[in-house]
């Protein structure tokens, strides 16, 4: 990769978003931390340093993800790696789903990672290089144990969204891949599950212990790599065991 490395994480004020983008800084990427909680997000970029951008927009609001796009290149310049990770949880089932539960998850946690997508793709062709990295769930394949249904749904339209970029792709230098991940040590686990829902998650995870956002972030590392070049339209489980695919 020829141009500056920039590196565009979204839930970044989150476990997993965090975790990502110390690992670009580490990696010596201008990382640009995209959250809808303002103060969270600062707080999160004072402590990773100065190469760590914050950016508070609704990704969701295709009018806010334009103009902020636009903000970005000006200010940081064009994207190489887009990390689609923000989402919010929802544990409802269908019948006590309602129709605005359902709008607002699959808003977050779906139309915002296509309209980023379709924000950035045109730079990153025109570098003929780019990275696109998906956080998809477990909840997708098993269609959620305590997630709920618009949670499952909308995680299942990451995967979708995937393979559809990726086909798209293909001449143009760039790959287009996913994570599923099962538990990942997140407040979604420790503050959003009861203390018996855990301890019986636990009980099914093969290895016996929750993953570490670290773990996660090591996988992003892996995929926005040069030596991952040959693999796109991919799903990579990160479950500990409990799913083989």
């Amino acid at each position: 990769m020829k141009t500056k490395k920039i590196a565009l994480v979204t839930g970044a004020a989150g476990t997993m978003g965090k975790a990502v983008a110390s690992m670009f800084i580490a990696e010596d990427f201008e990382v640009v931390m995209v959250d809808v909680n303002e103060e969270a997000n600062e707080k999160a970029a004072r402590e990773l340093g100065g190469s760590a951008h914050p950016y508070c927009f609704d990704i969701s609001d295709p009018k806010q993800v334009s103009e902020s796009a636009d903000h970005i290149r000006k200010e940081i310049g064009p994207v190489n790696i887009l990390v689609n990770n923000a989402g919010i949880l929802s544990n409802n089932k269908a019948m006590t789903t309602t129709p605005e539960e359902w709008n607002r998850v699959l808003a977050v946690n779906l139309s915002g990672a296509f309209y980023l997508s379709r924000e950035f793709l045109p730079d990153m062709r025109a570098q003929k290089w780019g990275r696109i990295i998906n956080t998809s769930s477990y909840a997708a394949k098993s269609g959620g144990i305590t997630a709920g249904t618009a949670y499952s749904v909308s995680k299942g339209g990451m995967i979708s969204l995937t393979f559809s970029l990726a086909a798209e792709t293909l001449k143009d230098g760039i790959t287009v891949n996913g994570i599923a991940p099962a538990w990942v040590k997140t407040p979604m686990v420790t503050e959003q599950l009861t203390e018996e829902q855990r301890q019986k998650v636990l009980n099914t995870i093969p290895v016996g212990r929750y993953c570490e956002p670290e773990e996660f972030a090591h996988v992003v590392r892996f995929l926005a790599s040069e030596q991952s070049g040959f693999i796109t339209g991919e799903i990579i489980d990160l479950n500990g065991g409990i799913h083989f695919d």
